[in-house]
């Protein structure tokens, strides 16, 4: 079968441009109203969109005076999202450092279940200082705390997930028997972390699971996404970075016996679009007056876990001297990663790399017409550096407009692209393989009984 392209509308604020909430072409909308959030998806479903994205941060940035954020808590937000759309998958973050796994498995599991089987996790390891504040750490969590913890926060929700046969409901009215207890499982889970008895108290998924999703480039990262994930979105600033991330990481997942193409690797693309590629530009600098320096050298900062700025003249061209080491931050390192790497190539002014990060936040951004993006898009995809992208609009919804009616008709015409959806769920969207449990295994495990049940 022909490989196809994948796209996913990543929604941020009124856009990705960190001034567009100001812009007038953004939404008018409130981001605490859901309307926002349904409008969007329905809009990339008439798109043919494989799905949706929602971030999440655990923490009210330093910046909320001068900028705005989507603010609703993701899961909340796709599970009203789910009753107004009908065929688009729709991705949520959450975090494993904050979230015990069994509320997380339920949560998933619930919103698997209310979309019929159109849910992926964004799985994060939380790195914001300011939330350890929020959940009474007394410092924040290492680098490598958070990928030991997370993975074996990972082998307790998938064994949630997988403690209920797929036939072990019967709902049969007529007999009086509802499921089969010999078709549900305890997990008895004791390990480093965590203690969970299980087994999920609903059934399985109608995904079997949710899509795995997961964003972190690090070594450790990568490593933690090649035993895992099933798509990874990433951040590249260059066409031969995100070559080298996709064979690393492509290899990497061969090596831990999973099939490279079960893998989907998604770069964020953050596109103005106009009819001419002088209007794109113009387009982008009228957006980028509209930022505040200041916001941008905080947002920096807490991308580097707090280092200080506030020292660094706006126009004296930088070195990689006047940022921490990446090892040292125990942040989002691959951001940090990404920022040295333009710094070292290109030597910007903090005012240069700030406009540049205020886009799309170290995605790759780009002002072009319809098909300048369409050539773009094909080459990534064509020549080993994407399986697809998440589509980050700089403003919103007026550049996602702009790219469903001008760029995805040529990526059809191309050959690349779906004309409609050929399945319902987002594991058959992004063309993955239906995830065994441990009731396809041989080796027989302990029932779970009904008087086990606290309160039966």
């Amino acid at each position: 079968m022909k490989r196809q392209l994948h796209l996913n509308l990543f929604i941020h604020s009124r856009g990705h441009h960190e001034a567009s909430w100001r812009h007038p072409a953004a939404s008018p909308l409130a981001l605490t109203d859901i309307r926002y959030y349904q409008d969007l998806a329905q809009r990339a479903e008439a798109a043919l969109f494989d799905s949706i994205f929602l971030a999440d941060q655990l923490a009210l940035g330093g910046d909320v005076a001068q900028a705005a954020r989507s603010w609703l808590e993701p899961i909340t937000t796709l599970a009203a999202v789910a009753v107004a759309t009908s065929r688009i998958g729709m991705i949520a973050t959450c975090s494993t450092t904050y979230t015990e796994p069994f509320n997380l498995a339920r949560q998933f599991g619930s919103l698997d279940h209310i979309s019929n089987g159109r849910v992926g996790w964004n799985i994060v390891t939380s790195w914001l200082a300011t939330a350890a504040d929020n959940y009474g750490d007394t410092g924040q969590v290492s680098h490598a705390e958070r990928y030991a913890r997370g993975e074996e926060y990972m082998a307790v929700v998938k064994a949630l997930w997988d403690s209920w046969a797929d036939d072990a409901v019967i709902d049969d009215r007529d007999s009086g028997r509802y499921a089969k207890l010999e078709r549900i499982r305890p997990i008895d889970h004791k390990g480093q972390y965590y203690q969970v008895a299980g087994p999920l108290n609903m059934p399985r998924c109608p995904q079997g699971r949710p899509v795995l999703v997961q964003a972190g480039s690090s070594d450790t990262g990568r490593r933690f996404a090649a035993r895992h994930a099933e798509a990874v979105f990433t951040a590249h600033m260059e066409k031969a970075t995100a070559q080298a991330f996709y064979t690393d990481l492509k290899a990497l997942v061969a090596a831990e016996g999973r099939a490279p193409e079960q893998v989907l690797i998604l770069p964020g693309l953050s596109p103005m679009i106009a009819s001419t590629e002088a209007e794109a530009q113009r387009l982008t600098r009228k957006v980028n007056e509209l930022s505040d320096p200041e916001v941008g050298r905080k947002r920096l900062s807490g991308r580097f876990g707090g280092h200080d700025f506030s020292h660094l003249p706006l126009d004296r061209p930088l070195t990689p001297d006047d940022f921490p080491p990446p090892a040292s931050v125990e942040a989002a390192r691959s951001r940090t990663e990404v920022i040295l790497g333009l710094v070292r190539r290109e030597r910007p002014t903090l005012r240069q790399l700030l406009a540049s990060l205020a886009g799309a936040r170290g995605h790759f951004t780009v002002a072009g017409t319809p098909e300048q993006i369409a050539d773009l898009i094909e080459d990534w995809f064509t020549d080993g550096a994407a399986d697809g992208f998440n589509i980050m609009p700089p403003v919103l919804p007026a550049m996602l407009d702009v790219f469903s009616a001008e760029v995805i008709p040529l990526l059809q015409r191309r050959g690349l692209f779906r004309r409609s959806y050929e399945g319902k769920t987002l594991r058959e969207h992004y063309g993955l393989a239906w995830p065994k449990s441990a009731f396809d295994e041989a080796v027989p495990r302990r029932a779970w009984h009904l008087a086990s049940s606290a309160g039966i």
